[in-house]
C-alpha cells in the first residue's frame, strides 16, 4: 500500500453561522474553480431554497478545488446540531476536518459534539478562527477557549498540537496571525496540504467502498455517495452490496463520477481514497432513526415534498464489494 499524495479529504466543522459555508465560497472562487467572469451566487453549496433561505446547511455537499496540482476533496456538513448523525457519517470519509470558530462567540455545542466525534476516528484538526476582522472580534481568548476544549476532551499531544490559521471568509483573507491576513487564501490551502494525511491507496486489492450518503438523479434514479476504501471501481462493473442483514445484492456500476469543484464529472475508473458517486445500486440504503424533535419532523417533511432524502443518524455503513469477492467492512452494531 502506498500514499495518494496528490488528494486531501477534509471535512469542513462549525456551529451554525460561524462561517463554514462561506469559507467553501472563498475556496470555490480562489482556486480557480469559476471563471473570471463567470455570476455567483452567495452560499454557493446551500443549494436549495431552504438552505438559502435560513443561510445554513441542511444536507451534505461534496465539492474538490486544486491547489498547486494537489486535489482536496471537501464535504461541507451540517452546522446545527440537530443534524449531528449526518456529520459523523461524513467524517468516515476523511483524513482530516478543518474546525471553524467565530472569532466573537468562539467554540459552542455543535463544535465539541463534532470534535469529539473526528477525536475518536484520530482525524487531524486544523482550527481555522473566521470573522477576524470584525470589531468584536477576540481571537486570542477564542484561541484559549478552543484550547481548553480539547483538553477537556481529552486530546492527546499530536491532536492539542494543532495548527491555527486566522481567516476572514467573506473577503477572502488568511493569515497565521489574527494581526497580519494575507489578501488571499494560500496559508490555508498550503496548510491542509501539509497537515492533513494523504489517504492510503490500495489499488491491487478487492473492491471496498463505504457509502455514507445517498442523492438522486431523475435520470439515474438513486446515488450512492462515498469512499473507496480499497481497489478500484470501473464502470459497467458488476458489484455485490451487502445488506446490514447480510443479504448480498447484486448490481452493475452504471455511472461513475468524481466530484469537480461543484460537478458530479463522470468518469470510467476511480481508485482507493478518492470520494465517489454511483448508479446502479438501487437497493443502497442508510439506515435512520426515529427523529429526535417535532422540529426536526416537520423539516423532514417539507424536504421529502421536495424529493430530496435526509438521512439524519446513522445506525451501519452499507460496503460495495465486487461479485463473488466478498469481505465486510468491520463497523459497530
Amino acid at each position: 500500500m502506498m500514499k495518494y499524495n496528490d488528494l486531501r479529504n477534509i471535512a469542513l466543522i462549525a456551529h451554525v453561522d460561524h462561517g463554514k459555508t462561506t469559507l467553501v465560497d472563498a475556496m470555490l472562487k480562489q482556486s480557480g474553480t469559476f471563471r473570471e467572469n463567470q455570476k455567483i451566487k452567495e452560499r454557493i453549496m446551500d443549494s436549495n431554497d431552504m438552505e438559502q433561505e435560513r443561510g445554513i446547511t441542511i444536507l451534505s455537499k461534496n465539492a474538490s478545488v486544486y491547489w498547486n496540482k494537489t486535489k482536496i476533496n471537501i464535504v461541507d456538513t451540517p452546522g446545527h446540531a440537530d443534524f449531528g448523525g449526518e456529520v459523523e457519517r461524513i467524517l468516515r470519509m476523511v483524513n482530516g476536518v478543518l474546525l471553524i470558530v467565530d472569532a466573537f462567540e468562539g467554540p459552542m455545542p455543535q463544535t465539541r459534539f463534532v470534535l469529539r466525534k473526528s477525536m475518536e476516528l484520530n482525524l487531524i484538526p486544523i482550527v481555522v478562527i473566521n470573522k477576524v476582522d470584525r470589531t468584536n472580534a477576540r481571537p486570542k481568548e477564542v484561541l484559549n477557549e478552543i484550547y481548553d476544549l480539547f483538553i477537556e476532551l481529552g486530546a492527546n499531544d499530536e491532536q492539542i498540537d494543532f495548527p491555527v490559521i486566522y481567516t476572514s471568509a467573506q473577503i477572502g483573507l488568511a493569515g497565521v496571525s489574527p494581526d497580519s491576513l494575507d489578501k488571499n487564501l494560500e496559508v490555508l490551502f498550503s496548510t491542509i496540504v501539509k497537515y492533513v494525511p494523504s489517504p492510503i491507496v490500495d489499488n491491487k486489492s478487492d473492491l471496498q467502498m463505504l457509502i455514507t450518503n445517498l442523492d438522486y438523479d431523475d435520470y439515474v434514479g438513486k446515488i450512492a455517495v462515498g469512499l473507496i476504501i480499497r481497489g478500484k471501481i470501473e464502470l459497467g462493473e458488476s458489484v455485490t452490496l451487502i445488506k446490514r442483514d447480510k443479504r448480498h445484492v447484486k448490481g452493475k456500476v452504471v455511472k461513475l463520477y468524481v466530484f469537480e469543484g461543484l460537478e458530479r464529472i463522470e468518469t470510467k475508473q476511480a481508485y482507493s481514497g478518492e470520494i465517489i458517486a454511483l448508479a446502479g445500486i438501487d437497493e443502497a440504503n442508510i439506515k435512520v432513526k426515529q427523529l429526535p424533535t417535532r422540529k426536526i419532523r416537520k423539516l423532514y417533511q417539507k424536504l421529502v415534498l421536495m424529493n430530496l432524502l435526509l438521512p439524519l443518524i446513522l445506525k451501519s455503513m452499507t460496503v460495495l464489494l465486487p461479485v463473488n469477492k466478498v469481505n465486510l467492512l468491520p463497523h459497530d452494531t
